[in-house]
């Protein structure tokens, strides 16, 4: 099943029920402009994020083109998630899209752009490695009530889950079960590296505050012994002992202190809230209300979500 139909499936699916979240829809109060490198293409790229209306939900605008951030519009691309229309890309999109959601930007539109002006690919910039620099900047304008054109505010529909489901592949899976609260519960398993080894994390409940505490700041981790595989691979040019947390497989951690114990756990919670961000629509939300818990989900976006949209669809 293509992603598209997937997500058609997801909507109409009895298996999920869009209900009211008891909230109206949202936008950032004032226009946030930031700049930095970018992970892959080591680019300099510069994000404004400016209100939009209810209804118009999240979008990027790059060279005049609309790119809506769901999943009718994600492409399979090695170790970020990627947005493609018309030939047109917008790459590592899963931090600011985890922030954006979690802190409930609902619609917004971003206008992204480099210095190459001819370019049919653009990448969002990594900062730190988190999703702190996200935070940290909506918190600062802070969010007002979304609008529609005619003035009247809308509605916030969130998709609940009505029974359980799930998908595995090996030992790695996806499940998730009815609640009324989201929950996420995340593990990963290293064992050929000691210092990360088989790691859980679980949230007790989940908003905008946890999200701000305990997630947000986690930051990106790779392992050593791969990093010269991804540089020939034309990956991580932009990479640096500053963007990323690196661990080694005899040395350990090669740049603590680490934030958290188990901050390459809860950086993997953050990525999926991205990734499971394009499934919101007309400025709903897209996280499902559910208690998700995920063990070695696959690192690529497309199977992440294929395997999220199949066992909601079959």
């Amino acid at each position: 099943m293509s992603l598209a139909g997937a997500f058609n499936a997801f909507k109409s699916s009895t298996l999920v029920s869009w209900k009211s979240t008891g909230k109206f829809q949202q936008t950032i109060a004032s226009c946030i402009q930031r700049t930095g490198k970018a992970l892959h293409s080591g680019e300099v790229t510069t994000v404004k994020i400016c209100p939009e209306f209810a209804g118009e939900g999240r979008y990027f605008d790059f060279r005049s083109s609309f790119i809506r951030a769901s999943i009718d519009f994600a492409e399979e691309t090695p170790l970020c998630t990627t947005l493609c229309k018309d030939g047109l890309t917008v790459r590592t999109v899963e931090h600011l899209l985890s922030a954006l959601e979690a802190t409930g930007v609902d619609n917004c539109r971003i206008e992204i752009s480099n210095s190459d002006c001819e370019g049919r690919s653009v990448e969002v910039p990594i900062f730190d490695g988190s999703a702190n620099e996200w935070v940290e900047a909506i918190e600062q304008v802070g969010l007002k009530m979304a609008t529609d054109c005619s003035g009247n505010s809308c509605e916030k529909l969130a998709p609940f889950l009505n029974e359980p489901v799930h998908v595995w592949k090996n030992d790695s899976f996806i499940t998730a079960f009815p609640s009324p609260k989201i929950h996420i519960t995340y593990g990963i398993n290293f064992p050929q590296v000691p210092a990360i080894g088989c790691q859980w994390f679980s949230s007790a409940s989940f908003d905008d505050s946890f999200y701000a505490k305990q997630i947000a700041s986690s930051r990106t981790f790779c392992i050593y012994e791969e990093v010269e595989r991804m540089i020939n691979a034309g990956l991580i040019k932009g990479g640096s002992l500053d963007n990323a947390i690196v661990c080694s497989t005899s040395r350990g951690w090669l740049n603590p202190p680490l934030r958290f114990q188990d901050e390459p756990c809860r950086h993997k919670v953050l990525d999926l809230i991205g990734d499971l961000s394009l499934f919101a629509r007309c400025g709903s939300q897209g996280l499902p209300v559910a208690h998700i818990v995920t063990y070695k989900a696959c690192a690529s976006l497309y199977r992440k979500l294929c395997f999220f949209c199949f066992i909601l669809f079959l």
